[in-house]
């Protein structure tokens, strides 16, 4: 389920702020250095860090 467009655009990576992706079921931060990706679960973005999986 997509999110709003609205909201995407305020969200940020918990970790070092840079903005998010969203890509099929998770949010991609676009950070150089972090990468982190975040489950989007019923709809609702988890950002917490320790939720988040680490780019391969």
């Amino acid at each position: 389920m997509p999110l709003e467009a609205g909201l995407l655009e305020i969200l940020a990576c918990p970790a070092c702020h840079a903005p998010l992706e969203e890509q099929e079921s998770e949010l991609v931060c676009t950070g150089a250095d972090c990468g982190l990706a975040y489950p989007v679960r019923d709809g609702i973005p988890v950002l917490l860090v320790d939720e988040a999986r680490r780019p391969a």
